[in-house]
């Protein structure tokens, strides 16, 4: 059996979980998310624990329960807490703006480019070169991050562009004659 599916989640006070056949669904203060069932995972519910064992002796099944029991994790904490990720701006003129559902960035193109955020997904600036993303699914939340990231990467002379808070990129040396 897989190490991760070993361990219980634990169901908070407030977070209500419905395990059907084909889905699971999590609801609690941050919303509602759902996930398909697999049926290679046995899921029983026990006194508020959810416990995720594989259904047979498969190396799927051993697998699956693993990751089952990691995004109903996730999906517990998002619900509860939710998830955040912080970039930063760095370069000369690079700004951000949130107006609602709307980001509006000058990353040193000719034009502004504007991102509109998707329904359970907010955006917040700080600062004018701090850019947070707050949600309660966490793989939305990183495929949001990586799509702004993605609109200006790092490069690696100066380092200018738009990258994670905790992200560290190495400076080339300039060519030498």
């Amino acid at each position: 059996m897989s190490r991760v599916a070993k361990m219980p989640v634990a169901i908070p006070q407030g977070v209500d979980v419905t395990i059907q056949a084909e889905q699971i669904s999590v609801k609690g203060a941050g919303g509602t998310l759902t996930i398909a069932n697999s049926s290679v995972v046995n899921i029983t519910n026990d006194k508020g624990q959810l416990n995720f064992a594989p259904a047979n002796e498969s190396r799927e099944a051993n697998a699956m329960s693993g990751t089952m029991r990691q995004l109903v994790n996730n999906m517990v904490v998002g619900v509860t807490k939710g998830f955040e990720k912080k970039l930063s701006l760095v370069g000369v003129g690079y700004k951000a703006a949130a107006t609602g559902n709307k980001l509006n960035l000058a990353v040193g193109f000719s034009h502004p480019v504007n991102i509109d955020m998707p329904a359970g997904i907010k955006v917040e600036t700080p600062a004018p070169t701090e850019i947070l993303i707050k949600g309660a699914d966490r793989q939305r939340v990183g495929q949001i991050a990586a799509e702004i990231r993605a609109i200006r990467p790092p490069e690696p002379y100066k380092g200018k562009g738009i990258r994670y808070v905790d992200e560290k990129i190495t400076i080339k040396e300039t060519k030498k004659k």
